[in-house]
């Protein structure tokens, strides 16, 4: 049987579509989620092994390695999608905004890539690591100061990693702007944020999604950042 893949923050948005993806290629499946929606039910029944994880709580990485491995010896790809996007004016606690967008962005996936890696170097084939970081890692934001910088965090990991795990492991970031909207963005706000790329688009999460198979079917690229930015770094 094929090593399966692990999604954090799969139960949501691109974690959720990529999750749908991989079902439907017959690619086992584990995903973590924080809060359990409907969408883990249906994960789950189709046979995705779906574990709750609070990644605020102290022993959490240690509980979610200990849960992975009782499910598998060999994983094919993590891919670090969990993500939090406060920002400093809905919370003017900005010392716990700061160490909690460290936490979830970069501390978490430094000690799962350190814990997981036995398991990613026992697939039968080269293994991935993909962080689903920002286009904010690169300009920053004056409006998320702190996502921002932990989404930088992030993609330096990137690099870092490759550069310890190769050739066994290609470590890459992916680098989404807007990809899809939520369902309380009103109209006015859509086309402005529409405007703020060359192509204009909402693209969808099957942009990210075949950024990501480009990268995991690759032999070759490791340590990079592929951008997903309709080419708002030129706007």
């Amino acid at each position: 049987m094929a090593a399966p893949i692990l999604i954090t923050g799969g139960a949501q948005r691109i974690g959720l579509a990529l999750a749908k993806h991989f079902i439907s290629a017959d690619i086992p499946l584990i995903v973590t989620y924080r809060t359990r929606h409907n969408s883990v039910d249906e994960l789950e029944a189709n046979g995705v092994t779906c574990i709750q994880v609070d990644f605020n709580e102290p022993d959490a990485i240690a509980q979610l390695v200990e849960k992975i491995t009782e499910h598998t010896n060999a994983l094919r790809a993590v891919i670090h999608n969990a993500s939090s996007w406060d920002c400093e004016k809905l919370n003017p606690d900005h010392n716990a905004l700061f160490d909690n967008m460290m936490r979830i962005h970069a501390k978490v996936p430094y000690l799962l890539n350190m814990a997981l890696a036995p398991l990613l170097q026992a697939s039968n084939e080269v293994s991935d690591i993909v962080h689903i970081t920002d286009y904010v890692a690169e300009k920053g934001s004056p409006k998320h100061i702190a996502y921002a910088a932990s989404k930088a965090a992030l993609d330096n990991l990137s690099r870092s990693f490759a550069a310890k795990y190769a050739p066994n492991i290609k470590v890459n970031s992916v680098s989404p702007s807007l990809i899809i909207f939520n369902e309380h963005d009103d109209e006015a706000y859509k086309a402005k944020t529409l405007q703020k790329s060359l192509m204009g688009i909402e693209p969808g999460c099957q942009e990210v999604i075949a950024s990501i198979e480009l990268l995991l079917n690759s032999n070759y690229i490791t340590g990079r950042t592929l951008a997903v930015d309709g080419g708002r770094h030129l706007k």
